[in-house]
């Protein structure tokens, strides 16, 4: 599936529903999340003349860019997930994650904290398990080495 299209804010508010968009589809059985645009100047216009969001905003002007909310979404997710990962189907309370079994067996959990304060979870996956103290409204990714 694809990333909706944005506003042009690339603010976090909209980073957060990309978020929900990315789970709901690949807990649903999406084998592939693509995101539209790399880059736009800012003020997000595309080639079809419409705002949208977009990973890093360039600045041609001053001849700068900046990575958006959304770039380091994606890279909590595409950074330790390797191709050929599986999802894992998670049980219990706490659903806002998700994690996968790479091919050598390493598991990535991406998890966002929705709360506006500190929040302590407990993740266990088959034989490992690990605790963690998430930051109030926030990412976190967490990689567990091949169990033996």
């Amino acid at each position: 599936t694809e990333q909706e299209c944005g506003n042009g804010k690339n603010d976090w508010e909209y980073c957060c529903y990309a978020w929900s968009l990315m789970k709901h589809y690949i807990l649903n059985g999406a084998s592939a999340y693509q995101y539209w645009n790399i880059s736009l100047d800012k003020g997000g216009y595309s080639r079809w003349g419409w705002q949208q969001n977009s990973l890093i905003t360039v600045d041609p002007g001053k001849r700068t860019y900046r990575f958006n909310h959304e770039y380091y979404l994606l890279k909590h997710v595409s950074h330790f997930v390797m191709p050929g990962a599986r999802l894992v189907r998670t049980q219990g309370s706490f659903s806002e994650l998700l994690a996968f079994v790479n091919p050598d067996k390493s598991v990535v959990v991406v998890i966002r904290n929705e709360e506006k304060s500190v929040r302590k979870i407990t993740v266990r996956i088959d034989d490992r398990s690990f605790q963690a103290d998430l930051d109030p409204d926030s990412f976190h990714t967490f990689l567990l080495p091949c169990s033996k």
